[in-house]
């Protein structure tokens, strides 16, 4: 397991920044828009972060999952069960991302349409989405990163696949933890996540049932695919209810990037079926539905304020 130049090679082809010998960061598309106030994401709708001051990395470009609705090149040689690569140090990773940050958002400067306040702010990063491609838990110092994002006063998304619930119980935990849950019965998510893991599902499970005890925000994150994981909405429910969240997201599939060798356009829910199948959980789990956003084909269930649910960095 490890990044070789062509990996790198074809990682910058496609604009991320590379940093060190297994993190990364990529721009936005909506830190992009942002800065040209053509719009924000979702995240900033629904928990009030600021899009344009947001860096999305990775400290880890190894995933032991394939998922078949994953937008990113599932390259030879980061698919893995562990970490085996001597580990950069957090504030190596960190430092790292803020200077390909800064690169990578150069070309904006020359833009007459770019809002130059924005772009300061996007210069050095206040929410930092731990989620760009890979799983970071199987970065043996995360809960170093996490920590040392805290103390420069920033906010963290973790986003994870719950495959390593060892590592969640024992983790300085982040200010929002994301798990994504992409399957209601073991069958499909064997189907659609394509784990290295041969417990993959009881892996899941255990995670599930850790959430209640973990003293942060959490979410469940829902990657819904048309005619396939959007029916066994009891069998979400029951989940769900073991998990206990304050949010749960439901997303509509994106028939983008390396997912389309995988699956049809016909896969892509409309932002309505994302609203119909949301509306049907929130009777199951009494969790109700608060917001969307059509543009993201994206909702919102949470039993949380609205003042409760924005974060305040």
């Amino acid at each position: 397991m490890v990044i070789t130049k062509e990996i790198k090679e074809t990682l910058e082809n496609q604009q991320y920044g590379v940093v060190g010998d297994h993190s990364a960061c990529k721009i936005c598309h909506w830190t992009k828009k942002s800065l040209l106030d053509g719009g924000t994401c979702y995240k900033e709708q629904f928990y009030g972060i600021k899009a344009n001051q947001c860096c999305q990395m990775t400290p880890s470009l190894f995933c032991c999952n394939s998922c078949i609705f994953c937008w990113r090149n599932l390259l030879p040689g980061t698919t893995a069960k562990d970490f085996n690569v001597k580990a950069d140090e957090p504030k190596e990773i960190i430092q790292g991302c803020i200077e390909q940050q800064r690169k990578l958002l150069s070309g904006f400067g020359g833009n007459k349409k770019v809002n130059n306040d924005k772009l300061k702010e996007a210069k050095n990063p206040k929410y930092w989405a731990i989620s760009l491609a890979g799983e970071p838990t199987l970065y043996p110092k995360l809960s170093e990163l996490i920590l040392q994002l805290k103390k420069d006063n920033c906010c963290t998304f973790l986003v994870t696949n719950g495959q390593k619930p060892e590592v969640l119980e024992k983790l300085e935990l982040p200010t929002q933890l994301y798990v994504s849950l992409d399957a209601p019965t073991e069958k499909l998510y064997k189907e659609i996540d394509n784990s290295l893991n041969k417990d993959s599902w009881q892996r899941l499970n255990k995670t599930l049932e850790l959430l209640p005890s973990l003293d942060t925000r959490k979410v469940i994150r829902l990657t819904l695919i048309k005619d396939l994981n959007m029916n066994h909405l009891e069998e979400y429910a029951k989940l769900i209810k073991k998990a206990n969240p304050d949010f749960i997201e439901c997303k509509g599939y994106v028939w983008v990037g390396s997912s389309r060798g995988r699956l049809g356009k016909n896969n892509m829910p409309y932002h309505k079926d994302i609203l119909d199948f949301s509306k049907k959980l929130a009777e199951l789990t009494g969790i109700r539905l608060i917001d969307e956003k059509k543009e993201s084909r994206v909702a919102l269930l949470s039993n949380l304020s609205e003042k409760k649910r924005k974060l305040k960095f």
